[in-house]
């Protein structure tokens, strides 16, 4: 049986791998459904994840197509799994402190009884910043599950841990998080 599956896209280089990932889990026939901030659509355009989802993509949470449902709400109890990737230190931040002030944020505090998955990309400094690993044991003790960076050449030139897992783990993790 195929499944509901939100995907976040935050603002990270690595934004790019996000079609791959959306267009993949879109081709086995489930019903993937993008939600990107504003850092994300500066890296990739809805334009691209709706095209290769063939659904709406949601990037403002003022905005409601279906004036009878609170769309971030009906978001979330429609999926079967969120996954954010990549995930950005400013995500990922918000995410362990509980603020809502985007669209996705918003519909990660409505989801409940589904698996959550992060797949953080970032600046390996940032990455291990001690507040960035406080904020991933923070939500990892509340359930969320960390799909791990690599280590590779980043963006900015220097080699180090942050770069989005290989989409092909990420896409197994998808997979074993939902039961395939």
């Amino acid at each position: 049986m195929k499944k509901n599956i939100l995907l976040g896209i935050t603002g990270s280089i690595a934004a790019y791998k996000a079609a791959d990932i959306a267009n993949t889990l879109t081709k086995e026939g489930n019903s993937v459904h993008v939600i990107m901030t504003k850092a994300g659509m500066q890296f990739i355009t809805p334009l691209t994840m709706q095209t290769l989802t063939k659904n709406k993509v949601h990037t403002d949470q003022f905005v409601c197509d279906v004036p009878s449902e609170v769309e971030h709400i009906a978001l979330a109890q429609k999926a079967d799994l969120l996954l954010v990737a990549p995930a950005s230190a400013n995500f990922i931040a918000k995410a362990a402190a509980g603020i809502a002030d985007d669209m996705l944020t918003t519909v990660l505090l409505a989801v409940r009884d589904i698996p959550i998955l992060i797949a953080p990309a970032m600046n390996t400094a940032m990455y291990e910043n001690p507040v960035t690993q406080r904020n991933i044991r923070t939500l990892t003790e509340l359930g969320f599950r960390f799909i791990e960076p690599r280590e590779a050449m980043l963006a900015c030139g220097v080699t180090g841990r942050g770069a989005l897992a290989e989409t092909d783990v990420i896409l197994a993790k998808v997979r074993e998080s939902l039961g395939e």
